[in-house]
């Protein structure tokens, strides 16, 4: 019994390191806890924080392995095989796509301390705004109905944009919900908890609108899902040495939202948190599939803006693919582009996965390349889904995440991938000597 407490309390202390203080990027010493851990950080008051930029341990569990074993024969499922996992160190390389995903909910603090201890040397908060114009972490303005228990709670359901309406079996009429993080207040969305980004279209009860989660994710880590603000996520990141990649989430509400909050305002907000947290902006790939949002960073606020990422989900066309458009986006300085992962592949004639036209011309260009999202398709037996639709005929097994990968890495060339469970990634990267590689 002593040797099972040890253990478990050993297990407790190495989860919960990221609770306790790390100097931030000026060498001060800062105390902030992020909410939910205070009691571990009483209960372990000298416990050193092991999760500092450098020093951070990385637990990769097993599913790299897992994947690894599934791969087809190969040169490429030899050297992985042969890496050593007993060193692995935290990668720029490895980005934590609203923290970890696959099996935590989104964008909560849970979320993100898992895809630190997985190596991501980078993560993301989605931004968005409340009624009260206060900046949280979500991947939509609308998805809290999807995302939180908001509409287990009456009151903060009553205020929604849709209110639960539940779903008539016997019409086939699927329920109805749409809650924005602009319905309620800051201290209100604080109020919520995180959940698995999943609904039950066919709920008649708003506890049984909450499930629907994919049988291929889990509900093992859904007991707790710790909300955050954009500017505690900023502390967080720092607690955890993580860099920032915020996400400025375009509007569902018109703009300017009430008349007076414009779009230039929403984006010089999202910057003026990192400006004031005293983060370096060489930390910061402030990110937006609105263009003008670049752009604006870029000509406002141009250490940030030099790392602003344009993120580019338009259907593909010869336009848009094409080597005039890409030197025209880097004319305007942008920089860097991220594309879905499913644009920077093709097939050979041979069915080989090779880089695009589009990827190609990116690169003549001089834009550097970051992608999304691998490990969000869930297996990949039937090909990939949506984000492997270029390379479909290629794909028949989960180890070929780790094809899609090697060729994004060293043909593609890219600078960085999102991931929604980042150990793959980081394993990866130490494998093939990437671990080192900052953005």
């Amino acid at each position: 019994m002593k040797l099972r407490t040890l253990l478990v309390m050993a297990l407790l202390m190495s989860l919960f390191s990221a609770a306790h203080a790390a100097p931030d990027w000026h060498g001060k010493e800062d105390r902030w806890t992020p909410p939910g851990l205070e009691k571990w950080h009483d209960k372990w008051p000298d416990l050193k924080d092991r999760h500092h930029r450098g020093k951070r341990e990385v637990h990769l569990g097993p599913r790299p392995f897992w994947l690894v074993e599934d791969m087809d024969e190969g040169r490429l499922k030899d050297r992985l095989q042969s890496c050593r996992a007993d060193k692995i160190r935290p990668t720029d390389f490895s980005i934590g796509h609203r923290g970890a995903p696959l099996q935590f909910p989104e964008h909560t603090l849970e979320s993100y301390v898992a895809a630190a201890q997985m190596g991501a040397g980078i993560l993301e908060c989605d931004v968005a705004f409340t009624k009260d114009r206060e900046l949280v972490c979500r991947h939509a303005q609308n998805d809290l109905h999807t995302t939180t228990n908001i509409v287990t709670i009456p009151e903060l359901n009553a205020k929604c944009t849709q209110p639960f309406v539940p779903a008539d079996p016997a019409s086939g009429t699927e329920a109805q919900a749409e809650c924005r993080t602009s319905d309620i207040t800051l201290e209100e969305f604080k109020s919520l908890e995180g959940k698995m980004d999943a609904f039950n279209p066919m709920a008649t009860t708003p506890e049984e609108y909450l499930e629907g989660t994919a049988d291929w994710r889990t509900e093992l880590y859904s007991s707790r899902g710790t909300l955050l603000t954009h500017k505690e996520s900023i502390e967080l990141f720092k607690r955890l040495g993580v860099k920032f990649t915020p996400e400025l989430k375009t509007p569902v509400v018109e703009m300017p939202y009430e008349g007076d909050y414009s779009q230039e305002d929403y984006a010089r907000q999202m910057i003026q948190d990192y400006v004031e947290a005293g983060v370096n902006p060489r930390d910061v790939w402030p990110q937006s599939f609105l263009l003008d949002d670049v752009l604006f960073w870029v000509n406002e606020t141009p250490r940030f803006g030099r790392q602003a990422v344009f993120l580019d989900q338009e259907p593909l066309t010869p336009e848009n693919s094409s080597l005039a458009w890409m030197e025209s986006l880097s004319a305007q300085g942008v920089n860097i582009l991220a594309p879905a992962l499913w644009k920077m592949l093709t097939l050979d004639g041979h069915q080989q996965i090779v880089p695009s036209d589009y990827a190609e011309n990116a690169k003549a260009a001089g834009l550097d390349m970051i992608v999304w999202t691998v490990e969000r398709s869930g297996p990949l037996a039937n090909g990939g889904g949506w984000y492997h639709q270029t390379i479909t005929d290629a794909i028949n097994n989960d180890g070929d995440v780790f094809n899609v990968i090697d060729v994004l890495a060293r043909e593609v060339g890219v600078i960085g991938i999102f991931s929604d469970w980042p150990a793959t990634t980081t394993f990866y990267a130490n494998c093939m000597g990437l671990a080192g590689r900052g953005h």
